[in-house]
């Protein structure tokens, strides 16, 4: 499991990270909850592919992290999210897509 991943982790674990609006609608539209996507996230080995992107607003360069893995009812979850550094709060940001994997 490679440090960015247990990273990640152990935001969630802290309870530093939070979902986008549109995050939280396309898991409602899929059936699934906010603890679906966290348990995916807790249960992946990987990140499945890192993505360079630029924040739409203030168009600095982002790095956004897709992880793809079960639930504890083996259900796939898609979750992309990026981490964000503000002085001493760190925050992992699931955001764009968190759905039920086709």
């Amino acid at each position: 499991m490679s440090q960015l991943l247990k990273k990640i982790k152990r935001l969630i674990i802290k309870g530093h990270y939070q979902f986008t609006l549109k995050a939280e609608t396309e898991l409602e539209a899929d059936g699934l909850l906010i603890e679906d996507a966290l348990e995916s996230i807790l249960n992946a080995s990987d990140i499945y592919k890192t993505l360079n992107s630029k924040h739409p607003s203030m168009g600095k360069k982002e790095k956004l992290y897709i992880i793809k893995s079960f639930t504890y009812d083996d259900i796939l979850v898609y979750t992309k999210g990026k981490i964000y550094e503000e002085e001493r709060d760190i925050q992992f940001y699931i955001l764009i897509s968190s759905k039920r994997s086709m």
